[in-house]
């Protein structure tokens, strides 16, 4: 049983760390032919939902704690704003870039284990941190000489906007963790699809009224990479939430940041986008870091 349990957990981490990067490649595809990220996030969290209800007798909606519904809330409020600011980082700078700062994820785990959970990290631990500072600053250097590490570099637009992301991202993990062990990795996302399409839509009422019918026409003309988009966003959560179902959340969050490499040669596959060579180094760095701080620290 043991062994099945962790072949199958093993299975959804390897496939997550490939279906995320990908659907990251048809999310900057959308937002270069003019699609809106708010409008792009709630399209993906709208049809999921509807997919779910396929399988409704897996779902339920009595019997389940407050705290379940109180850490749904809290998911669907943070993964829609951390996948917006992803989507808006992903439509100004490049993948290869993007990808491996999602390493930080860890560091902010860290971060969150000493102050709510007393979790005082080893010096491995702080190697670790280390190491992802290291790898991003080669993933973020350009060609031009300097003389140490620039903070300017954090500066940029879309890598403030990452960094926002993975911020919101790595909260809701934990509480989509908590949701799942109250309930199932199938309930818990059904729900995810839920909250997370009645949040956009609210937001979307409040600013974005006024274009819903030229993204809903974009969404037809741009069907096929609308639904590659779906499958892989889908994939993905699902994997998620096995791997979560099965781990400790630093654990999980350390094994996903090997898509940072995925990202780097999809940056360069569908994107032509350069300095690759430095940035799978970058990522490869980043990688080390964050397995070091989740396994050892």
């Amino acid at each position: 049983m043991l062994l099945t349990v962790v072949t199958v957990t093993t299975f959804a981490v390897l496939i997550r760390i490939v279906a995320n990067p990908l659907s990251n490649v048809f999310q900057k595809q959308l937002t270069h032919r003019a699609a809106d990220p708010l409008f792009v996030i709630s399209a993906t969290y709208g049809f999921l939902a509807l997919v779910c209800l396929a399988f409704w007798s897996q779902l339920r909606f009595a019997g389940l704690p407050v705290a379940f519904w109180s850490c749904m809330l809290v998911v669907g409020l943070f993964a829609m704003i951390g996948n917006v600011f992803l989507v808006k980082a992903l439509h100004l700078g490049d993948l290869s870039v993007l990808g491996p700062i999602n390493a930080y994820k860890s560091v902010v785990g860290l971060i969150v284990g000493i102050f709510l959970l007393n979790e005082i990290p080893r010096w491995w631990g702080l190697v670790g941190v280390l190491l992802i500072v290291v790898g991003s600053y080669v993933v973020l250097a350009t060609k031009q000489p300097q003389t140490g590490f620039s903070w300017r570099l954090f500066q940029r637009p879309e890598v403030r906007l990452r960094l926002a992301a993975l911020v919101f991202s790595a909260i809701d993990g934990a509480f989509l963790k908590k949701a799942i062990v109250l309930s199932t990795p199938t309930i818990a996302f059904f729900y995810w699809c839920l909250f997370g399409f009645g949040f956009t839509i609210i937001w979307i009422g409040f600013t974005r009224r006024e274009r819903w019918r030229e993204q809903a026409t974009l969404l037809v003309s741009q069907k096929s990479t609308y639904f590659a988009l779906f499958l892989t966003v889908g994939v993905t959560q699902v994997a998620s939430n096995i791997a979560l179902a099965g781990m400790q959340v630093g654990y999980a969050l350390a094994l996903f940041q090997t898509s940072a490499l995925v990202s780097v040669l999809f940056g360069y596959q569908f994107f032509n986008e350069k300095g690759i060579l430095r940035k799978l180094i970058g990522a490869g760095i980043m990688v080390a870091g964050a397995v070091m701080i989740t396994v050892l620290g």
